[in-house]
């Protein structure tokens, strides 16, 4: 296999029928040991979480596919802590998007003169580069189209997906006692040129609280899995 890509939380394989390999790490954001979705960096290890991810994302994946939602899901291996997925094209050099149902983390560093932390937001869109030398910026939908990233059409088709796939998370969750207070997604373009769902949807991508409590991956993992 042909590494296309060393990333914090996962390695990219290309496989010899065009296909990619998703290979999942042990390792998540955050900032000195505490864990943070929206962190540019590996902040902590933890033992386990990279097939427990991996797991969550399957699930996530197959109820979206049952619902008619684009991804890159073909299959997996959870011993293997692995995904098959279709070949996708980053957009622009790479977007994480962001929905926000409540406003903490740093939505609430930045805002917070204007907004008490845990208020409600209306699933509000963010997206930022991936451009860990610049902190990953955020950008608007007229930058975007001005740097030729995404034209104005592409950039509100790509907003109503999001919101759309997130409500589904959000209603599984809330299904299990959950409150998803944001969640960081990525997308990507298919060969036809179809903006799909791409990377993972895992409990180290979202912000989850039960009963007013923050939820740790690994028992988030664990709520979202069991019965």
């Amino acid at each position: 296999m042909k590494m296309l890509y060393e990333g914090k939380t996962k390695d990219v394989y290309e496989l010899p029928d065009g296909n990619c390999l998703l290979v999942f790490k042990d390792d998540a954001t955050g900032t000195d040991g505490v864990f943070d979705p929206g962190a540019n960096t590996v902040g902590l290890r933890i033992d386990g979480i990279g097939a427990l991810n991996l797991r969550t994302s399957v699930y996530f994946f197959e109820e979206l596919h049952n619902r008619g939602f684009a991804t890159h899901y073909l299959s997996a291996d959870i011993e293997a802590a692995s995904m098959t997925v279709r070949k996708a094209h980053v957009l622009g050099k790479g977007l994480e998007v962001i929905c926000r149902y409540r406003a903490v983390g740093s939505f609430i560093r930045r805002y917070g003169a204007y907004i008490e932390e845990g208020a409600l937001l209306p699933a509000y869109v963010e997206i930022t580069l991936k451009d860990d030398a610049r902190g990953d910026p955020l950008i608007t939908g007229e930058a975007l189209e001005a740097l030729g990233i995404l034209d104005s059409p592409s950039y509100e088709q790509l907003k109503g997906l999001t919101q759309g796939i997130c409500q589904v998370i959000k209603d599984l969750l809330k299904e299990k006692g959950l409150e998803l207070y944001d969640i960081k997604l990525e997308f990507g373009r298919a060969e036809n040129g179809e903006i799909m769902l791409i990377d993972e949807i895992a409990s180290g991508s979202m912000r989850v609280f039960s009963d007013g409590v923050i939820v740790e991956p690994t028992a988030l993992t664990e709520r979202i899995l069991g019965d």
